[in-house]
């Protein structure tokens, strides 16, 4: 979509007369008729646990559009939550807000969210390679020695985190997940995690993208567990180019990282208020979304 034609950013959404029920760092959600929430993916951008002055446009509509194809690609592994993206099939009292709502947002069913978050990584990157340089393991899965950075496991392993409202998520062991949400829950959600990422790690190498990591969440629907939030998005999960991969050393990635290398060739302190970010840097991680959400679906951005 050429800079002309794109659609404005949304930094944040605002719905007169509909009841917010929580706002992240990138998304609102607020309370629809007949019991469902509407999630809107903003354009918003966080960069070391700082939401950014400027939105990033497209980025919204990136996260949300990718996500259905993957709850669509799934959809015979796990139930989820998704019900509908199609503006047309929202109640009523949306109908004011289609500038805002169409293509960014989506109807859910409810579900009550487990607190932990379940990350599975096949290759060694970010907060896992530097867990690893320290004590040889990852949320107390050992790993051989002599691995380096970028470096492909073995096996996929199953690293879940706490779910941290502000801040960084911690990684914490299988014991402590277990204790947390139950260990029959805890081996049900280990098992669908890592049956997505294989499948989806399969799909992403077919179009040319290392799927390096990603995180999923899951919660209960009365009493069963489905699949929520977003799934597989550059914001949950690490996507690499395949041609030139070379372990080693950090790889170009399909998400903020130009956000990131800036703040840090500026000597930020990672404390509010973040500094403005230069047009051509807002740009080039515009396209970098872009260009995720084409190669994966091979479809251009609606």
């Amino acid at each position: 979509m050429s800079q002309q034609t794109r659609i404005p950013p949304l930094r944040e959404s605002h719905l007169p007369g509909v009841k917010l029920f929580s706002q992240g760092k990138v998304r609102d959600v607020y309370e629809a008729s007949g019991g469902r929430l509407l999630v809107v993916a903003t354009d918003r951008l966080s960069a070391f646990d700082v939401v950014m002055a400027e939105p990033i446009p497209d980025k919204g509509r990136v996260l949300t559009q990718l996500s259905c194809f993957w709850f669509g690609f799934f959809e015979s592994q796990v139930p989820h939550h998704f019900l509908t993206a199609s503006f047309d099939e929202y109640p009523p009292e949306l109908a004011p807000f289609r500038d805002q709502l169409e293509g960014r947002s989506m109807l859910v069913k409810r579900a009550r969210p487990f607190p932990i978050e379940c990350v599975v990584r096949g290759y060694l990157a970010g907060s896992g390679w530097k867990e690893y340089k320290a004590t040889g393991s990852v949320c107390g899965v050992p790993l051989p020695s002599g691995l380096i950075e970028s470096s492909k496991l073995d096996q996929p392993i199953f690293t879940p985190a706490t779910k941290a409202q502000t801040g960084h998520d911690e990684n914490i062991s299988w014991a402590e997940a277990a204790s947390r949400i139950g260990e029959k829950a805890a081996s049900h959600v280990r098992e669908l995690s890592l049956l997505l990422y294989s499948r989806a790690r399969e799909y992403a190498a077919s179009r040319g993208i290392i799927l390096a990591d990603t995180k999923f969440e899951f919660g209960m629907e009365g009493d069963r567990i489905i699949l929520i939030d977003e799934v597989l998005t550059p914001d949950s999960s690490r996507f690499w180019p395949r041609a030139g991969y070379e372990p080693g050393g950090p790889q170009p990635s399909f998400d903020k990282q130009f956000v990131r290398d800036y703040l840090e060739s500026i000597g930020w302190n990672k404390q509010p208020p973040p500094p403005p970010l230069p047009t051509d840097v807002v740009e080039k991680t515009s396209e970098k979304y872009r260009e995720a959400y084409r190669l994966l679906t091979g479809q251009t951005l609606n």
